[in-house]
């Protein structure tokens, strides 16, 4: 399996024993159409800063500081540098980003067009810019930059697109979750049809179903792939859904997908009929009420936002800012704590998939946190599409923002990389560690509120 190929299967599958640890490659989108494959909770972890990149930091160096997650004081530096360099391309696509990360559209749009302008054949731009598009749902835009950037299912299925996509009908719907563990299920229902158990999961993109439902639902494929994983050639099948129902909640015209092994049958028989990825939740001030065993979207309006925040701050809850990476990856601040000292930094916020570990580090990290690892109890797992191996391990405690979790199991594993979103992640935060909590995304400010207890 080639590296391009390696990218259409970058999310997570149960191993043996439900056991998960982390790929170090790229994170990429493909993962919707195998969503159908109890995708789990691991996270994306990567190193934290040595001395070394600590003393970049300090110099001001823009790529050291987007790097350590420093993303703000990074944008500053890379308009200084293109003040004095206005052909910087690299500097010009950074800059970018850095909007990007926090859907600021008209800032990423400038700085990714000026990137291009400089390098029109940059795949890596034109990724960027093709997703700042396709997050406003400005598919037409987005499909000449999906070509450039050498995603042609996308540009395919975005083209077959009419109208206009994800039709909201409906201001509120408050699911109630059928199943908590191995992962949450809620009911849904497509093109009007009978209910069906549908997971969810932020490291998957759009709406992925089951070749079974796509099949009863009579879905033509605008769009289709061929990879090789877990052992057979997978096809990865792209279309255009007429109707999703959710509670009180109908979204029309939206981009989905499935898959299905060449040797017959499901990626991942019997565990779902589809899962419903983070391209839906954006269009939504979403909220993850694990603790109430409930979905709760509502319309993204300035009103839904106001009490997002009263509820949050009668919580005790501050907001915490949240980044958007590689089209649907979510990160925020956290903080890992143990023998050895702290580090807070980004950290990938994992909401949904399955998984009884709390959290997932690299072995570099646990180790220069002095964070205990039982090397005794090794476990095999999958990450793209590959055996890999993972340990348990049980940091002193885990935060984010005002709620911790202390001395519980989490895994340790993989090496540390930047990943392709560029930066470092200090940890990921999985299924398990947000069962006390609720978890509210706005996706309008880009922050987010973690709660201990249920949602108001």
């Amino acid at each position: 399996m080639g590296a391009s190929d390696r990218e259409r299967v970058r999310g997570r599958v149960r191993g043996r024993g439900g056991h998960t640890v982390v790929d170090r490659g790229a994170w990429d989108r493909r993962t919707l159409l195998l969503g159908a494959a109890a995708l789990t909770g691991a996270a994306a972890t990567a190193p934290l800063l040595g001395g070394t990149a600590t003393a970049y930091v300090r110099s001001g160096d823009a790529d050291a500081l987007f790097e350590a997650g420093e993303f703000e004081r990074a944008g500053r530096a890379y308009e200084r540098i293109l003040r004095k360099d206005p052909a910087n391309m690299h500097a010009a696509r950074r800059r970018g980003h850095v909007a990007l990360l926090s859907n600021r559209f008209p800032e990423a749009e400038k700085y990714l067009t000026t990137a291009l302008n400089l390098a029109p054949d940059d795949k890596r731009t034109n990724r960027l810019l093709a997703d700042c598009y396709t997050r406003q749902d400005k598919f037409p835009l987005a499909v000449p930059r999906w070509h450039a950037a050498g995603e042609e299912s996308y540009a395919e299925q975005f083209a077959a697109i009419q109208g206009t996509p994800y039709q909201i009908h409906g201001d509120t719907a408050r699911v109630p979750w059928q199943q908590t563990d191995p992962f949450p299920l809620v009911e849904a229902s497509i093109n009007g049809g009978p209910p069906k158990k549908f997971s969810f999961y932020t490291h998957v993109d759009a709406l992925g179903l089951s070749a079974k439902l796509a099949k009863e639902a009579g879905l033509k494929a605008v769009a289709k792939q061929r990879i090789d994983a877990f052992g057979d050639v997978i096809w990865l099948y792209y279309g255009v859904l007429d109707s999703f129902h959710l509670g009180g909640i109908e979204l029309r015209n939206i981009p989905v997908g499935w898959s299905e092994r060449e040797s017959g049958g499901e990626v991942a028989p019997d565990a779902h009929d589809g899962m419903i990825g983070t391209w839906v939740f954006y269009h939504f001030l979403t909220t993850f009420d694990y603790a109430g065993r409930s979905l709760i979207l509502r319309r993204r309006t300035p009103e839904t936002a106001q009490r997002a925040r009263a509820d949050a701050a009668r919580a005790g809850a501050r907001p915490l800012p949240l980044w958007l990476a590689g089209g649907h990856l979510l990160f925020t601040e956290g903080s890992v704590t143990d023998v050895a000292g702290s580090k807070a930094g980004v950290v990938s916020l994992n909401l949904g998939g399955t998984g009884e570990q709390v959290a997932g580090i690299s072995e570099e990290t646990a180790k220069r946190l002095g964070v205990r690892v039982d090397y005794d109890r090794p476990f095999a797992s999958f990450a793209a599409g590959r055996p890999v191996e993972g340990y348990p391990c049980y940091p002193r405690e885990l935060r984010l923002g005002g709620v911790t979790a202390k001395s519980l199991y989490s895994y340790a594993g993989g090496k540390d990389t930047l990943g392709d979103e560029g930066f470092h992640k200090v940890a990921g935060f999985d299924h398990a560690f947000h069962k006390p909590n609720n978890i509210t995304l706005d996706f309008t400010d880009m922050n987010a509120y973690v709660a201990r207890g249920k949602a108001a």
